[in-house]
């Protein structure tokens, strides 16, 4: 038999010096996941890794592997179960619990008890007009395009990605300007692992008030549509769901604007639907590259690779997607088959939803800003540590200064008052009062 020398860990990654398992949490990490995953890719189709500092986990690198994963029962979602984390072994206080441990919402669910929860979120989505979402979209990429139109330049991840999705998730939710922005504040902390704690407790603090004032003054949004959804949810398991609704809106989906607009300023395909602009960054570049925790509920094999029960098992999207024989028999934007969005029970539900978003901002930014380049060169752009996300700090461009804007380019329909969505920064408040001032220009 022919031997093999070991596989050299890419650098920065001590594998080593974690008890074998690699580290997805350093800045090496997010400078060139690539290379991570194409070490990983050596132990086989699962490998071991550590999502922070005392948390181990296995995971899932290969599509096919993690494809049946994701549709096999005997992997399960109800984090109570995570050994790990109830044997004490998972500190207390570690950035990445909150949003791995247990919550009764739809994502830790099982069995009657997730179709319960998942059928009164995908029947409230549903209510969604397309054309309601086409509106709001184009309003807040208009308004939010005014404020850095005429510099001929602007950050497009904190200008842009970063508030276009709260305003519109917050619109939707009918959530007032003094809680939106403690929803970003809780969500964003907890991605990036700065007082997770904390930023959960903001959260679920936020969501709460939410669900107190819809109790009472019900409205034309998604928080009241669930809390009239015939499953009779609780005030408790309505701020659950609206939390995961939420986190897993915003957060993803500022990712997958940034990083298609990163394709897009970045590669040479000169992309005619940005549909397939978006479908390849799923596919190359997913916004979130790392989760879908699940724990076998029994010892079994996985791949070829015993699990035991308990363990912690997730599927990286990134590596899974990105395998060299995969990409090879795919070629670019031939397939929509992505494992972006999961598979199986819990795929994402609100893939429609963020998909039209993602479209619509990201064609009003370009028809404003034809001749949008980057203003850094490529090498220089950075992206935030952290295990399950994979999203830029900064997103520098320029492009010819644009007329100023004194009105929106369409007559807003849907309603606009003090219980409207505002953007998650500081100036949260003021911002969304001069957004409103605007529109009735």
């Amino acid at each position: 038999m022919e031997a093999h020398s070991a596989p050299v860990p890419p650098p920065g990654c001590p594998a080593h010096h974690y008890g074998g398992r690699v580290p997805l949490y350093t800045p090496e990490f997010a400078a060139d996941p690539q290379a991570y995953y194409a070490f990983l890719r050596n132990y086989g189709p699962t490998a071991p890794v550590e999502l922070a500092p005392g948390v181990e986990a296995t995971l899932v690198t290969d599509y096919t592997a993690a494809l049946s994963m994701l549709r096999n029962s005997i992997f399960r979602k109800d984090a109570r179960r995570w050994r790990d984390l109830y044997n004490g072994k998972v500190p207390a206080d570690s950035p990445v619990a909150p949003l791995l441990a247990y919550r009764p919402n739809a994502m830790f669910s099982d069995g009657a008890e997730h179709l319960r929860l998942r059928q009164a979120i995908t029947d409230t989505m549903a209510r969604i007009d397309a054309r309601r979402l086409a509106r709001s979209t184009e309003r807040t990429s208009d308004y939010l395009i005014a404020q850095f139109g005429i510099r001929g330049s602007a950050d497009l991840m904190g200008d842009y990605a970063k508030q276009l999705p709260l305003f519109v998730f917050n619109e939707l939710f009918g959530c007032p300007a003094e809680i939106g922005d403690r929803v970003l504040f809780g969500i964003s902390g907890m991605f990036d692992g700065i007082n997770a704690m904390e930023s959960a407790q903001v959260l679920h603090g936020a969501v709460g008030e939410l669900v107190t004032l819809k109790r009472s003054r019900p409205g034309d949004d998604v928080t009241s549509w669930l809390m009239q959804h015939e499953s009779q949810l609780t005030d408790e398991e309505m701020v659950h769901q609206l939390s995961l609704l939420l986190g897993a809106g915003t957060e993803p989906l500022r990712n997958l604007i940034g990083n298609t607009l990163h394709r897009l300023l970045t590669h040479d395909r000169a992309y005619q639907d940005i549909r397939n602009a978006i479908n390849d960054t799923l596919w190359h570049n997913p916004p979130i590259a790392n989760f879908a925790p699940h724990y076998p509920a029994a010892d079994t094999m996985l791949a070829g690779q015993k699990v035991m029960a308990g363990d912690l098992v997730m599927v990286s999207f990134a590596a899974a997607n990105t395998g060299l024989a995969l990409t090879e028999a795919l070629g670019e934007g031939s397939n929509r088959a992505s494992l972006a969005w999961s598979a199986g029970p819990h795929s994402c539900p609100s893939r429609g939803p963020a998909t039209h978003i993602a479209i619509t901002a990201i064609e009003n930014l370009l028809s404003h800003f034809p001749d949008v380049e980057l203003a850094v060169p490529q090498t220089l752009l950075t992206w935030r540590p952290g295990p399950f996300h994979r999203a830029l700090n900064v997103l520098p461009v320029r492009f010819n200064p644009a007329q100023p804007m004194s009105s929106p380019t369409r007559t807003p329909t849907a309603s606009h008052d003090e219980h409207a969505a505002a953007p998650g920064n500081p100036d949260a408040t003021a911002m969304w009062s001069k957004f409103l001032a605007w529109l009735k220009k």
